[in-house]
């Protein structure tokens, strides 16, 4: 897996966690680190996804 790919994995637990704990503590902050959590979970995925794409030989390179 990329290192991007990783490092946006990483975000998306560590966001995940800070929504549950705001949420848990009453706080409507929560909602911005649910909206982190999804924007890195589909970076992470993208990332991922380029990445087996590009490490394949014979592939095909673009992701459409």
């Amino acid at each position: 897996m990329p290192r991007l790919a990783l490092y946006a994995l990483a975000v998306c637990v560590l966001s995940v966690a800070a929504a549950v704990v705001s949420f848990v503590q009453g706080s409507w902050l929560g909602v911005v680190w649910v909206l982190m959590a999804g924007l890195s979970s589909n970076m992470a995925w993208y990332y991922a996804r380029r990445g087996r794409a590009q490490g394949a030989p014979g592939r095909r390179q673009s992701l459409s």
